[in-house]
């Protein structure tokens, strides 16, 4: 079986799918794959500084990630064309990974863990869709308190995805990380055992 994994910015995906995975669950990670092909050398990289210009290149030849988020995160039309340039190649390695697990592992859970997984139009590679779910205003306090971000900052990062009430109410599944440590854990116990896992 597999799951899309997903959620909204600060909502705790991580949190989640380190949960699964420490139950026994195999898990292909978007953003691990999103920066691989932002690293030196690779087409992807190549292809984002030609749209976007060597002032998001550091001089080591990697990626200024600040610089980037700086242009994509208050203009939808460069977040679009970002998108454009990496989505597919990332699609691309996180379909063959997944069907790579599936293959080699055919009795285990395999999650997928997409940040964007609506917005990209991908609930349907999956049986189902899980998504982390905390209310707006709790996203936003701890993305301020991870990371450097005015309130104005955080909201933008927020609103550049879609609504995370809008999200809760396509999924198969919701863990609400709203609460506490151990509430989320039984949420994800109770999901683990109703999947037919031990």
């Amino acid at each position: 079986m597999n799951i899309g994994l997903t959620g909204g910015i600060a909502t705790g995906k991580s949190t989640v799918s380190a949960l699964l995975v420490n139950k026994g669950a195999l898990l292909v990670d978007a953003d691990a794959i999103a920066r691989e092909v932002m690293l030196p050398g690779h087409p992807v990289l190549a292809a984002v500084a030609e749209h976007f210009g060597q002032a998001v290149i550091l001089e080591d030849g990697t990626l200024d990630r600040k610089k980037l988020g700086d242009i994509v995160f208050r203009d939808p039309t460069q977040r679009k064309a970002l998108n454009d340039i990496t989505h597919p190649a990332i699609r691309k390695e996180i379909r063959g990974r997944m069907d790579d697990l599936q293959r080699e592992h055919p009795d285990k859970l395999v999650v997928v863990d997409i940040p964007l997984l609506y917005e990209s139009g991908l609930e349907h590679m999956f049986e189902r869709v899980m998504v982390v779910y905390a209310p707006e205003h709790v996203q936003l306090e701890r993305l301020m308190r991870r990371n450097p971000l005015t309130a104005e900052e955080a909201a933008a990062r927020i609103r550049s995805q879609m609504d995370i009430e809008e999200k809760k109410r396509k999924a198969d599944i919701v863990i609400d990380n709203s609460g506490d440590a151990e509430e989320t854990e039984r949420q994800v116990d109770r999901f683990w055992l109703q999947a037919g896992y031990v």
